[in-house]
């Protein structure tokens, strides 16, 4: 039996993030990188057209993105996304930062409650 997931936000620019290292891994349509999304999340995470869409644009036009016509696996016309020079950069840098942020936040959960010598 499947547990229920809860609803949490995402921190700022975690779509991007995963959207960067999900098309770095192997360019595809937005459908398809949806569904790897939720997938790879074991269903944890369910991104929204109204959420995916307007990110994958947002992308586009800073220049992380690229696209190119393709066909889908039903033969039908679909925009592939691809990640770019740009994006790559982009991607290493908020890996590095994302890090950096869950280690203070883990040093955080594991001394708050400790009292300093």
């Amino acid at each position: 039996m499947k547990k229920k997931p809860e609803h949490r936000d995402l921190f700022a620019g975690a779509l991007e993030l995963m959207i960067l290292k999900s098309l770095h891994w192997r360019p595809m349509h937005g459908y398809a990188l949806a569904q790897r999304l939720q997938s790879i999340s074991e269903d944890y995470l369910q991104i929204e057209e109204g959420s995916l869409y307007p990110a994958l644009q947002r992308m586009l036009k800073a220049g992380w993105l690229e696209t190119e016509m393709g066909l889908s696996a039903r033969n039908r016309p679909v925009r592939i996304f691809r990640v770019t020079k740009a994006g790559r950069k982009h991607l290493e840098q908020e890996l590095d930062s994302v890090k950096k942020m869950f280690a203070g936040f883990n040093r955080v959960l594991q001394l708050a409650g400790r009292q300093e010598a």
